[in-house]
């Protein structure tokens, strides 16, 4: 079933916090499920679908659908990490198009930042009852290590660079000068990047992304919703999912999910990369975005270097705008997990709602993507194109 045009984003609301030491992780996914329906211009009591994911405290939509007070007749706790909230957006479309609701909610939220996780450097282990875990654990594998390893592996394959992976970062921090939220402002140079501190060989500070509290919240409704209400539409065109695991050790660490994913959006909302105005790419490390701007078919595989360097990724500059808030780079990257905000930029560049020093003009048709999980290991993937009607 195609959900083309079946539903559109009607509500998107980005927490401005950065850092919650006065607020629980109810109140905040409250909080951002309050700002997305005033931005759709509806109320709870419109809401019958709720999607969420790990980052949800207690039972997930039960525990916070009561806690919010909604009345449901459809529930969704879908879990690949950061890409979730993009396939949720797939998932509300779909039960959306089967009359399963009309209004969904999906919210994210967390308190990274404030309750003091070394997200990036601690052993991560994905749960007791991970299959792998017996064989991976003892070696304290850390997510900076396993993204350090694709690019290590990019690098000895196809000669990219550690000042090609600068340029990412550089063009976020060009779109986060202009963010009174995002927690990273200054402009850097390639230079500032690659002579920051080795984090993991061959990834440097610089090329991580921040670690923040906060989140955001999305409103999919029905067609005839979308055109009563007094927003933008902002249609949902097409979308993608995928998983990448590790085959038994038959590993490739040089591509990701979106290889699948992407193939799958663009065919069912029957456009080409060419096509896409701006691209919110999920930016965990500058690694992440150019093996992902490879995979999507924007540049063929081994040529993301070329592609992201002399700033093609900069609004007004380069060839393909990307995460023009700043990004996880810069901006925020709340409970780990950055699909959510990946979808929110691409709905405010749609609406013309981005700052204008980096509103991308007459944009029409726009990717969203988000990885979830670990690059160098087991990985989901989510592909949205959006269109403005």
């Amino acid at each position: 079933m195609s959900i083309n045009g079946k539903a559109y984003i009607a509500g998107a609301f980005e927490h401005p916090t950065r850092k919650a030491i006065d607020k629980s992780l109810a109140q905040l996914h409250a909080e951002c499920a309050k700002g997305a329906l005033e931005d759709a211009g509806l109320t709870k009591d419109d809401v019958d679908g709720y999607f969420c994911a790990g980052d949800a405290p207690g039972l997930g939509p039960l525990s916070l659908a009561d806690y919010m007070g909604l009345k449901l007749r459809h529930i969704d706790s879908t879990e690949t990490g950061g890409s979730s909230y993009l396939i949720h957006v797939a998932h509300a479309a779909e039960a959306i198009a089967l009359g399963k609701c009309k209004v969904a909610l999906i919210t994210l939220c967390g308190r990274p930042r404030a309750e003091g996780m070394a997200t990036g450097t601690a052993p991560r282990s994905y749960g007791a009852g991970t299959p792998d875990i017996a064989f991976e654990y003892p070696y304290s594998p850390t997510v900076v290590n396993m993204y350090g390893m694709c690019a290590k592996r990019h690098m000895h394959e196809f000669g990219t660079t550690s000042e090609q992976l600068a340029w990412i970062k550089v063009a976020a921090s060009h779109h986060a000068q202009h963010n009174p939220n995002a927690m990273l402002r200054d402009v850097v140079t390639v230079e500032d990047v690659v002579n920051s501190p080795m984090i993991s060989d061959p990834l440097h500070r610089l090329d991580c992304c921040v670690i923040s509290d906060g989140g955001g919240a999305l409103v999919v409704v029905a067609p005839e919703i979308a055109r009563s209400l007094n927003r933008p539409l902002v249609k949902i065109k097409g979308a993608g999912e995928a998983l990448k695991h590790q085959m038994g050790g038959r590993v490739d660490l040089t591509y990701s999910g979106a290889a699948w994913s992407g193939p799958t959006a663009f065919e069912e909302a029957g456009v080409k990369p060419s096509d896409i105005k701006y691209a919110s790419i999920y930016d965990s490390f500058t690694i992440t975005v150019l093996m992902q701007l490879e995979d999507l078919g924007f540049c063929a595989k081994g040529e993301g270097g070329k592609f992201v360097s002399d700033g093609n990724l900069i609004s007004g500059v380069g060839k393909l705008p990307f995460n023009t808030d700043g990004g996880g780079l810069c901006n925020n990257h709340p409970a780990n997990r950055g699909g959510m905000t990946k979808v929110i930029e691409a709905v405010r560049q749609l609406r013309g709602e981005a700052h204008p020093a980096v509103q991308v003009p007459n944009c029409d048709l726009v990717l969203a993507h988000g990885t979830g999980g670990s690059l160098g290991t087991r990985h989901g993937s989510g592909t949205l194109i959006l269109e403005r009607e």
